[in-house]
């Protein structure tokens, strides 16, 4: 039997050294980014956003390689959400460095991705290894950066780093207002302990000014992942419960 178009990866890549900084927000904040038929997923109580900068590295759409389009930095800023038992994220705001990716994304898959000068820096030692992220919008560079020790462990399913790390599925809406979804393969991820961490960020800068108010807050959690190779498999439907076992 041939495979259906949403058992082929329109995209695979490799994500790597990933940077989490998860924000409690309230509820408001996300409702008007909320797609029809979801709900905010909580964890111990709370809603949250979480900024996420990582490599893109050895990306293939269609399992074509583009040279200069192969190896790039992304910036995002998403929210976690429910359908029917199944949990997954919402991006409010994703910045990667090519505007060629950034007319793809959003005219094809109405992903709200935007192009900013950027770039991924990591330092490894022989004990410690050090993830930073540069962006440069409304004329300035706003700066990332995770230090953490280097002796990666798999963290238990009842940790924050469990829950802000790993989800499977990827929701949106369609021009109309539809929803949409997306699967994403890849194995559990080891983290490393983060020994210290610096987000220079203005929020409203980068995010609009209904995020000012982040300025003065500081992350409940900071998460620093592996990564892994991914497959990102396209949906027409959005998922039930019972995809939780396909």
């Amino acid at each position: 039997m041939e495979p259906s178009p949403a058992d082929q990866p329109f995209l695979t890549a490799q994500w790597k050294n990933l940077c989490l900084f998860n924000y409690p927000v309230p509820d408001e904040v996300l409702k008007p980014h909320l797609p029809p038929g979801l709900q905010l997923d909580r964890y111990e109580g709370s809603a949250y956003v979480s900024l996420v900068a990582f490599q893109f590295l050895n990306t293939k759409v269609w399992g074509i390689s583009w040279p200069g389009y192969r190896d790039f930095a992304e910036l995002n800023l998403r929210f976690y959400v429910r359908r029917d038992g199944v949990r997954g994220v919402v991006f409010i705001r994703e910045y990667v460095p090519k505007r060629l990716i950034v007319w793809m994304a959003r005219w094809i898959y109405n992903e709200p991705y935007r192009a900013a000068a950027m770039r991924y820096e990591l330092e490894e030692k022989a004990d410690s290894v050090t993830g930073r992220c540069l962006i440069q919008v409304a004329g300035r560079w706003h700066r990332l950066e995770v230090q953490a020790s280097k002796s990666p462990q798999v963290p238990p399913e009842n940790s924050p780093e469990h829950f802000f790390k790993e989800h499977s599925w990827g929701f949106g809406k369609d021009r109309q207002g539809n929803p949409t979804s997306y699967r994403v393969h890849h194995p559990i991820w080891q983290t490393y302990p983060v020994l210290g961490y610096t987000v220079d960020v203005d929020w409203g800068a980068v995010y609009g000014p209904e995020w000012d108010f982040m300025n003065d807050r500081k992350p409940a959690s900071v998460v620093f992942a592996l990564g892994s190779e991914v497959s990102v498999h396209p949906l027409q439907r959005p998922p039930q419960a019972s995809d939780l076992q396909a």
